[in-house]
């Protein structure tokens, strides 16, 4: 039988305390909770997005037309950076005129990706996280930062 002692739940028959147990049990229920409800955000000051480098994408021509490969090509910066991002300011410049291509959103992951809608989430923020990790490390104060904002 099971009872309570103390505020502390207790198996009577055994007389051990498992409060250890159910705290395990809401945390990992928590846990799971939270990642299903995480939604992709963009987080200021990263940037990690605007590393352009080709050569750490060589199948863009999968899923870019021809004319958004030469303008994503003439975005790259000699250091493989876009051109129109601020490095010092960590912003982009265009943010709100930026190519289909640069936006994070469902209808343009359907199209560019073939991303059903109900998958987006997962797979943007999926992205995100190895993107910033690829490009300002595992323990980066970018990617911990993700991590706290977003999941």
């Amino acid at each position: 039988m099971f009872g309570t002692k103390s505020n502390k739940i207790y198996d009577t028959r055994k007389g051990r305390f498992f409060i250890e147990k159910i705290n395990q049990i809401l945390l990992s229920f928590v846990t799971d909770f939270l990642f299903f409800m995480s939604e992709w955000r963009c987080i200021e000051k990263c940037g990690a997005c605007c590393n352009l480098d080709p050569s750490d994408r060589p199948d863009l021509g999968d899923y870019l037309t021809q004319s958004e490969l030469e303008l994503y090509l003439s975005m790259v910066g000699k250091d493989g950076w876009c051109v129109n991002y601020d490095q010092e300011l960590r912003k982009c410049q265009i943010y709100d005129d930026r190519p289909r291509f640069c936006r994070v959103k469902p209808d343009v992951f359907q199209e560019m990706y073939d991303i059903p809608l109900d998958k987006f989430q997962e797979f943007a923020i999926d992205c995100c996280h190895q993107q910033i990790e690829g490009v300002y490390g595992e323990e980066s104060e970018e990617i911990n930062s993700y991590r706290l904002q977003v999941g």
